[in-house]
């Protein structure tokens, strides 16, 4: 069988691979992707415009990664720190990420916590915090 490639999500690429490297041998796969439940219920606990508070289904957010990736390029996610609890059914991880806005050339660094629930060795929930602040301060910001 073929090995698949996410060519189209290559920006989102160090956020990807931290969350993989996170979750280690709790669950199956190479790629983010891979990893997420047919019916993952993705929950967002903040506003950003373009994105839903609620993603349900494994390509619905793939879709919404598709349109993430148009608009910002990742150059770097760090800072992981990782808590395991309910006998690895939930990892929580909180990690920064660095990256530009397309568009205007603005650099952009957050910092996210996700609580994730994994079931049948698949992400099967995840809800996502981050500094609103400095998401908004980035997509609005002026070209240098």
């Amino acid at each position: 069988m073929p090995k698949k490639t996410y060519a189209a999500y290559a920006h989102a690429k160090p956020y990807f691979e931290l969350v993989r490297g996170a979750l280690g041998d709790l669950v199956d796969g190479d790629h983010f992707f891979d990893v997420v439940a047919g019916d993952v219920v993705y929950q967002v606990l903040y506003d950003v415009a373009g994105w839903p508070r609620v993603i349900r289904g494994r390509a619905d957010l793939m879709a919404q990664f598709a349109g993430y990736c148009d608009h910002i390029q990742l150059q770097a996610a760090d800072h992981l720190v990782r808590h395991e609890t309910d006998d690895g059914h939930v990892v929580v991880i909180e990690y920064q990420v660095h990256g530009t806005i397309l568009a205007t050339g603005v650099k952009y660094s957050n910092r996210f916590c996700s609580i994730i629930r994994i079931e049948g060795r698949k992400i099967a929930h995840w809800r996502d915090y981050m500094d609103s602040l400095a998401a908004w301060n980035a997509l609005t910001a002026r070209a240098p």
